[in-house]
């Protein structure tokens, strides 16, 4: 029996898609059907919800955006310049199979999807990254480009000791010694999201970098999806914002989103080693399995990011058609 894939529509059939979304082990929080309506109206694109059946049963998840501006079209996961976590193809109810079934439905899965794009789509360029989704060869058997990306990620495992026990001396330094009378990190609110987005903003500026995630966005993912998918993590001093970290929560993972930037004024207090920190002890309590810090591919940052022992993930950024079209792409979103 072959994969027959099923378009959802993204308000109608929300529930349902959310469904299957929930018992993916490889989706986060940015799947969900509001989610993805979010990133479709930020980004002007067009969201399609595919998913994999073989009879009854799901077998795969893919959204999709199509961009379409005068004579450009594009297909990407997620949306082009959407600042969203981890989107691309994701699976589901393949646990129970032998390798050589598994593989097989993974594989026809995807050439399904592939078909339904270049079928509904015709786009010049796409653009997909998978993560927490390894076996990437059909895309390569399909002619497309496969770049391996990396992130580091902390397992949340053993005691609160065991877990700072593994941290570089200097980052164990900077948690146990910090003055716990003089600050405070706790979970914030809505206004507290855009606090760190505006900080994260203000840092790229100064670097002189294009940042796209709006404050808007971030604030409405956060009212919008589930409660604790988005939790904005804040140090204050004095009642004071210093600094924060948006974390994306999904079944067994935290995603440290956005923010742990250098802080607008110089204060004698390591804020970032102490949001990461009780970012990863709330979830090591909450019994969550992973902290996924989002990246390892900037040398300067990954210092940091390194003095938590993690260890190294790889995910893919898979590219097909016209070379140069994602450049295009973005000039467009700018003159918008």
């Amino acid at each position: 029996m072959s994969i027959d894939i099923t378009v959802f529509n993204p308000r109608t059939e929300a529930e349902e898609w959310n469904r299957y979304v929930e018992r993916s082990d490889g989706t986060n929080p940015f799947f969900r059907a509001e989610a993805l309506r979010l990133q479709a109206d930020d980004t002007g694109t067009r969201p399609h919800l595919l998913a994999g059946f073989k009879g009854q049963e799901a077998v795969g998840l893919f959204p999709v955006f199509e961009y379409e501006k005068g004579p450009i079209t594009g297909a990407f996961s997620p949306a082009p310049r959407s600042w969203s976590c981890y989107l691309g193809p994701a699976t589901l109810n393949l646990d129970k199979l032998k390798q050589r079934k598994a593989d097989r439905r993974v594989s026809r899965f995807l050439e399904g999807c592939l078909e339904w794009i270049d079928e509904e789509i015709s786009p010049h360029y796409c653009k997909f990254v998978a993560a927490e989704f390894d076996d990437v060869r059909p895309f390569v058997w399909n002619e497309y480009d496969v770049t391996p990306g990396y992130t580091y990620v902390v397992d949340l495992e053993g005691s609160e000791d065991d877990l700072i026990n593994r941290f570089s001396s200097d980052a164990r330094s900077n948690v146990r010694n910090a003055d716990e009378e003089t600050y405070v990190v706790e979970e914030g609110d809505g206004a507290d999201v855009e606090r760190i987005v505006e900080q994260v903003a203000n840092r790229y500026e100064n670097q002189g970098r294009t940042f796209h995630l709006s404050e808007e966005f971030a604030r409405s993912a956060y009212e919008t999806l589930p409660d604790g998918a988005v939790r904005p993590y804040v140090c204050r001093v004095d009642g004071e914002f210093l600094g924060g970290i948006l974390v994306v929560e999904s079944e067994t993972t935290r995603y440290r989103w956005q923010g742990g930037v250098k802080p607008d004024v110089e204060v004698d207090l390591p804020i970032n080693d102490l949001l990461d920190w009780h970012v990863m002890r709330d979830g090591l309590r909450d019994g969550l399995e992973r902290y996924d810090l989002v990246g390892a591919g900037v040398p300067s940052i990954n210092r940091y990011k390194a003095k938590f022992n993690p260890r190294l993930e790889t995910h893919y950024e898979i590219t097909g058609g016209t070379f140069g079209i994602d450049f295009v792409i973005d000039q467009y979103r700018k003159i918008q």
